[in-house]
């Protein structure tokens, strides 16, 4: 690609959501290896680092709806990779557990989908890994930031308007 092109939004957007595609096939690839599907993944890799969490603890770390959620434990409780405990502090919640069997099974295929994305990353050294990473991160931030702002300036102008 030429030096000389403009690096306008649209196009880093393209650039991002190409790049976000090709590495999503990696990832999904290596998660399907384990036997497993994306939602079960992020579920037991968020107990492997975690610890015990929550349903809705899981759910706010891996942004997934409560449907598939909740179907997503109940098959990693039915393959018996994960328990259900009480939360010490509320009956109602329940607290999951990564049980032996699942705490290898998630190693297993953590470590695998880790070495993965490495060779899918290759191309970048460990300095620019960080700074891609420092960047990504800015822009993610300024992003939600954004998009916050602009919902709230929505609400007013709709509370407005419904006021005249």
């Amino acid at each position: 690609m030429s030096a000389k092109l403009p690096v306008e939004a649209a196009r880093l957007w393209l650039v991002l959501a190409r790049c976000h595609r090709a590495l999503s096939q990696i990832a999904g690839r290596s998660i399907e290896e384990a036997g497993l599907g994306l939602t079960d993944f992020a579920a037991l890799e968020a107990l492997l680092h975690k610890g015990p969490l929550t349903i809705t603890e899981i759910q706010g770390k891996v942004l997934l709806a409560s449907g598939s959620m909740t179907a997503a434990v109940d098959r990693l409780e039915k393959k018996g990779l994960i328990k259900r405990g009480s939360a010490p502090n509320d009956r109602r919640a329940k607290v999951l557990h990564l049980t032996p069997e699942g705490k290898r099974v998630v190693e297993t295929a953590f470590s695998r989908h880790a070495a993965e994305l490495e060779s899918g990353m290759a191309v970048l050294n460990l300095s620019e890994k960080r700074q891609l990473y420092a960047l990504l991160k800015k822009l993610g931030l300024f992003a939600a930031g954004a998009r916050a702002e602009t919902g709230q300036r929505k609400e007013i102008s709709s509370d407005t308007s419904s006021q005249k």
